[in-house]
Formats: C-alpha cells, structure tokens, sequence
C-alpha cells in the first residue's frame, strides 16, 4: 500500500508539472500516443518511426506502424500509418509492436514484431513507404512465444548487417546482404546484461558497440553493455536511464544528428495527464545524450519535459503542414487520398504551438487552407498560448472544401515560438490542411 501511494503521489505531481508546461517538449508528440521509437538519419532528416497504441487500449493494442520527420529536433511532421498488420497475411491480427527501418543500397528494411508470429521484414523504395513483404512469411521464428520481438539491426562498417532482438533473451544472426535472409545460425547471446529484459537497440561510435535495452520490469529504465565486436561479448556498463514509477515500460533508440547524440524512449505523461489508470497508451520522449571521456554514457534523469534545444529555425514563409506540431492540446491528426495528412478534431481553446520561427522583418499576412462546417477563428499568438495576439483569421462554413482563408498579421519580427488558439462554438470547428506567411 505505501508503495502505491507514493507511486500515486510521483503521478499526480507530474501531471500537475506536465499540465502547467505551456512550452514543453516531451512527449514528442501529443496527437496520438506512440510507443517503441526507432529513429534513423537519412540525408538531412530524422526519420522517427513508432508503434501506436489506439486510444481505447487497455493492454497492448495496436495495428500499425507511424512515422515522424524533423530537420530542427523539436518540431515533428506527422507523415501518418507507413505500413500496418494487412501488409503481413500472417500476421492474424496479432499486433504491430517495435519496429526499426534502415536503407540499403537505396532501399528501406522495416524489421516488424508481430507477438508470437515471430519477426517480419517489408520493403520500400523510399523511407515514406509503401512498404511490401517480399518474403510472405516471417523472416525470424525461433518459437519463444513472444519473445520474438523487438528487432534491431546494424550495418557494420565492413558491409556485414547484424539482427538482434528478444525479450528475455537476447538473439542476433548475420543478415545476408538482400537483408531479406540470413546466414548462419541464430546465436543466443551468454552475455546480456542481467538486468537486460527487452527492446535492443544496437549503436556504434568512435569504434565502441553499445547494446542499449530496457532493464527488467517493472517499472523499465534503459541499461547499455559495450564490446569492441557487434557480436559481444558485451559488458555491463550501467544506466541510461533509471526506472521510474511512472512508466513501466521503455525501449531505447539512438542516433547521432547534426553533430548531437539522442536518445529517444517513451514514458506515460498524456494517459497521467487524463486519466490515473494504468493503461499501455504511451507517448514517446526525447533527450540528448552525452558521453564520458572513455566512451561511456552520461546517465540521465527521467524524461525531463523541456526535451531538446532546436538545431535550426524555422521559415514561415514556405508553405508548412499544419501537422508539423512542436506542442498540441486536445488535437487529431487524419490522413484521406487527396488532402494527406491534415489537424482536425479541433475544439474551443485548443492550440497548436511550432517552435522557433524565424519571421525576419515581420510578416504582413497569414493564409490557411481549412475545410469547416461550423467555422470559427484562429488567433495567431506569439511564443505560447497567452503570448501577444498579432493577427486573427476567421474560418467560414467551406463545407467538405478546402479553401484557403487569410488575415493579415503585425509586430511579428524575430524568432518566436508559434502559437495557433483556437476559438468558436461547442464542437469541431474545422481543419487545418497547412499555413504560409507573407
């Protein structure tokens, strides 16, 4: 009971400090809750792939796989579902868990769990996807029950790819240079950590693997061993990050970008922020990450909610996604054929803030392109929600058009952050498909 209540006491005090933080970073993303992050660096862009727990999950609920994109670090484009259970006919519905991709040769591997089915492979000729399974079958069984999952993979400097995966076990083998097969046997690692209970994720710096993982449960903070070869043996060398109450699971992914280390995990601030039940709705944070002298990582404390610092500004005079979102409250975002992805589900004081714009010598004018039925305003804010209000664009009955609406705009020179509030009537005012200053 005492453990309880002070496991309840650590929640509602940072509910309160993740309500109260008008310009927070973590989680990452607020319009759906995500889990298991895989980021990968291709040409000048992140690429954050993760899974999706629905909004009524209880348990593990999840059907497919998203993907994220940043240049700065902070604000995150919403590039919607890449690939989901339909793309495997084996799947059988048994969810969309962790998920990484890699390139190769101008090709995209998107290593798939699918608990107790074992672990599946698709293909693309870009990083957006679509995505195909070229085998029709699993590309790892090694009939663990669900202990199949989880998949990491490297491309050795050597040209050699590894796959590594498994939860308690830690499995790899040698991928063949297709990365749709293997050779060899699969190799049950002797030496993970102790502590090592799932979600590997694979790195290497200045010569040094790491093996990062998600310590024993529950709650699971993130542990690394290191080698000098991606086959081990591995040695223990402490904590990324200790467990904490509040979020019972995690799974690391590493990238180094623009000359920064990250390290991204998840934790459950948007379920604590609604409700206090304990439900695997999961949302995905970000931190920098530094290391010692020899190699080893600087541990960190729990996902903080300042995040990251923004690498680069942003141009609010290039046509920009509405679904690029640094902080949001109380948004969707939907995807259809024609439009793409687009925001919806907005209501009366909901606002959307994009960190550090870089308006120069001012703008004169804002354009939107929405769809309405109910119609309402947007108030362009500057640096956070209750910041100055430099403009007002009203939003007319469009119907299912979309139609581009514009307002003019003063005292907006300099870098600020961007605040979108937005007002009107009981119900879902309208759509945002994307934005433009002039």
């Amino acid at each position: 009971m005492k453990v309880f209540l002070k496991t309840s006491l650590v929640i509602f005090l940072q509910t309160i400090i993740f309500v109260c933080n008008v310009s927070g970073q973590n989680p990452i993303i607020q319009t759906k809750f995500t889990a298991d992050p895989a980021p990968m660096v291709y040409k000048d862009t992140v690429f954050l792939y993760t899974g999706h727990d629905e909004d009524d999950a209880k348990d593990f609920k999840m059907l497919d796989w998203l993907l994220y994109t940043s240049t700065d670090m902070v604000n995150w484009t919403d590039r919607g579902s890449v690939a989901s259970l339909k793309d495997f006919s084996w799947a059988e519905n048994h969810g969309a868990w962790a998920a990484q991709c890699i390139e190769r040769n101008g090709k995209f591997y998107l290593y798939c769990s699918i608990p107790s089915k074992g672990i599946g492979v698709l293909v693309s000729d870009s990083p957006y996807g679509p995505f195909t399974d070229p085998i029709g079958k699993p590309l790892i069984i090694t009939l663990q029950g669900w202990g199949d999952i989880d998949p990491t993979v490297l491309i050795d400097d050597d040209g050699q790819a590894y796959l590594y995966w498994g939860n308690p076990n830690l499995f790899y083998v040698k991928l063949n240079e297709d990365m749709i097969s293997f050779s060899g046997d699969i190799i049950k690692e002797p030496t993970k950590p102790e502590n090592y209970q799932e979600g590997p994720w694979i790195y290497k710096r200045k010569g040094h693997y790491y093996m990062a993982y998600a310590s024993s449960c529950c709650p699971e903070g993130m542990g690394y061993a290191m080698s000098d070869s991606p086959v081990g043996p591995w040695t223990y060398k402490g904590m990324i990050m200790d467990p904490n109450g509040t979020s019972f699971g995690n799974h690391p992914g590493i990238i180094d970008y623009k000359g920064n280390t990250y390290v991204f995990g998840f934790n459950y601030a948007l379920l604590w922020a609604k409700v206090f039940t304990k439900h695997e709705r999961r949302s995905v944070c970000l931190e920098k990450m530094n290391f010692n002298e020899d190699g080893t990582i600087q541990k960190l404390p729990h996902w903080s909610t300042q995040g990251t610092k923004q690498i680069k500004t942003l141009n609010p005079y290039k046509r920009t996604e509405a679904e690029t979102i640094s902080w949001s409250e109380g948004l969707k975002t939907q995807r259809d054929s024609k439009t793409g992805m687009y925001v919806t589900e907005i209501n009366n004081n909901d606002y959307l803030i994009v960190k550090g714009v870089d308006f120069g010598k001012g703008a004169n004018a804002i354009d939107v392109s929405c769809t309405s039925l109910i119609g309402g305003k947007i108030e362009i804010r500057l640096d956070n929600q209750y910041g100055s209000k430099v403009g007002v664009c009203e939003i007319n009955n469009s119907g299912s058009t979309w139609k581009t609406f514009s307002a003019k705009i003063m005292n907006t020179k300099g870098v600020h952050d961007l605040c979108f509030v937005f007002k009107g009537e009981d119900g879902a005012l309208f759509n945002i498909d994307w934005w433009k200053f002039r």
